[in-house]
């Protein structure tokens, strides 16, 4: 599985890049969108739509949301709205894995799949454009979250005792979390050097970022387990479906821009 999942890093590596550093901002941003449509497609199984009609209206749905703020613009007061929209639903989600994770319908699947993959287009999208140097703060946030999945892993695996959230994901550890905010704090001091950031509100930026990612892993964890699943989808070999891939940046996205926003590090 490991060598699998790696196997598949590197084949998308050169991609993401491309997509990411060299292409016309518009062009990501559309990308980006399709990635959304694709992750809607595989939240709309968490609802339990079975009919190809029903989940395919909620992808529309999905589209139209960021359709309508790309034409409102992404600096727009709508999608500032959305943003804190979406750091209260997170908090939420953290107080529902932590109080009742099995308290799960149909109406809160399919509204969560809206706060999860909205704000995250709206996050990058902003951040992609935001400067001369945005593209490179995107990259590194997806460096960021990768560095804090990574440690998790790896630590998790060598040490996990304590389980982290047995009710939603019986694999995750609290040794594995403090593997992964460790390797999120080596990967905050390289942004610290990379983009010559103040040390102290970066880095603890960047840590409440890892933190945020592993509300957003742990949140899909839950809507997958309440509609027995194992993986959202099966297009990546290795890592499961795009959701499986990017469930750790719908949370870590928005908190990232709106932190570099409320530090006055944008612009």
């Amino acid at each position: 599985m490991l060598r699998q999942r790696v196997i598949t890093a590197l084949v998308l590596a050169p991609f993401v890049l491309l997509v990411i550093l060299w292409v016309p901002h518009p062009v990501t941003a559309a990308v980006l969108a399709v990635l959304a449509a694709a992750g809607a497609w595989e939240w709309s199984a968490f609802p339990g739509f079975t009919h190809a009609s029903a989940r395919l209206a909620y992808v529309v749905f999905i589209a139209a949301c960021v359709a309508a703020l790309w034409y409102a613009g992404v600096d727009g007061r709508e999608s500032n709205l959305l943003l804190y929209a979406a750091l209260l639903w997170w908090v939420l989600a953290l107080l529902w894995i932590a109080i009742a994770p099995a308290n799960v319908n149909r109406a809160t699947a399919a509204i969560a799949g809206l706060f999860a993959l909205v704000p995250v287009w709206v996050a990058l999208v902003r951040l992609h454009g935001e400067s001369a140097r945005g593209p490179q703060l995107m990259l590194f946030l997806l460096l960021l979250v990768v560095a804090a999945d990574i440690g998790a892993y790896f630590s998790g695996r060598a040490f996990g005792r304590h389980k982290l959230a047995p009710r939603v994901s019986p694999g995750k550890t609290w040794e594995g979390v403090g593997g992964g905010l460790l390797a999120a704090a080596l990967m905050a001091a390289v942004g610290v050097w990379w983009f010559s950031m103040d040390t102290v509100p970066f880095m603890a930026l960047c840590i409440v970022v890892a933190i945020a990612s592993v509300v957003g892993d742990l949140t899909e964890s839950l809507f997958k387990r309440h509609a027995g699943l194992k993986d959202s989808g099966s297009l990546l070999p290795g890592h499961g479906g795009v959701l499986d891939r990017v469930d750790s940046l719908t949370a870590a996205a928005p908190v990232f821009v709106i932190g570099l926003e409320c530090l006055g590090l944008l612009r």
